[in-house]
């Protein structure tokens, strides 16, 4: 049983060079990486200890963080009699610094009360990070919400008015202000809001399995929580909200609480 198991187990990991060849499982995955995993029906699976959902057709989704070392250990079962550990090593990634300078001071150290603000305001957003819905929306692979110039890449370390900070959570996509932003792949949208301090007008729209996509920036809402959304409908139009010094779209994507690269994601070709 195991071995008819590790034989059709099958993976869709995009490396960087974007190529998804499938294999049996993956030995290797890249930092800021989805994966999806195509197991028999009835299958189990941890990632480190931690289940995966699995769903009915064998579907199973993880991810490898911008900061991961590896390896990962993925443990596939499909009885108490059928069991085994497979060690994922994971690829390192160099990662550039982008200084980005003219930021209002009070953006880039907020006074008390700002901060309590973002405090809620982000934790309202991570709440929205913790469906685990069954929905298999991101099996259809993604699209460019808009096209344009990348102007920035996902995990390059941002340095405002010369003081360090977090690492970049996701893409910017140089765009005009008020183009037409459209799904990347269909979901349920399940956050939304016009002005929030950091991120101004925030859509997040969850994909399934833990996947979300969240748009940042944005100048107009044009869904709600709640709504069904399919690939390739507008959702919101492109802005410079927020700690923004210049008109773009922020596309971020997670896997719950982990943040991944959009340009690895499967469907998506260079523009």
């Amino acid at each position: 049983m195991l071995a008819q198991l590790l034989a059709v187990a099958m993976c869709l990991a995009l490396s960087p060079a974007r190529a998804a060849v499938p294999t049996a499982l993956p030995r290797t995955v890249s930092q800021g990486q989805l994966v999806i995993l195509h197991l028999p029906a009835g299958s189990t699976a941890r990632l480190n200890g931690v289940p995966l959902h699995v769903g009915a057709d064998g579907r199973a989704v993880f991810g490898a963080g911008r900061d991961e070392a590896g390896p990962l250990r993925l443990t596939l079962s499909n009885g108490p009699a059928s069991s085994r550990t497979v060690r994922i090593s994971v690829t390192p990634r160099d990662w550039p610094i982008e200084r980005i300078n003219g930021v209002p001071p009070k953006t880039v150290n907020p006074p008390p009360a700002i901060a309590a603000r973002i405090t809620r305001e982000q934790a309202a957003v991570t709440a929205a990070r913790t469906r685990d819905d069954p929905r298999e929306d991101f099996l259809r692979g993604f699209v460019w919400p808009v096209h344009g110039r990348i102007s920035g890449r996902f995990g390059n370390q941002r340095i405002y008015n010369g003081e360090p900070r977090a690492p970049h959570s996701g893409m910017d996509i140089a765009v005009p202000v008020g183009t037409p932003v459209r799904a990347p792949a269909s979901g349920v949208v399940t956050f939304a809001a016009p002005a929030l301090y950091l991120t101004g007008g925030t859509v997040l729209i969850d994909h399934g399995f833990g996947l979300s996509s969240n748009f940042l920036h944005l100048s107009a809402l044009k869904v709600h929580v709640g709504e069904r959304v399919r690939q390739g409908q507008v959702i919101a139009l492109s802005g410079m909200t927020g700690r923004a010094t210049g008109p773009h779209l922020h596309w971020g994507f997670n896997w719950f609480g982990t943040r991944l690269d959009p340009l690895l994601l499967p469907g998506l070709r260079d523009h």
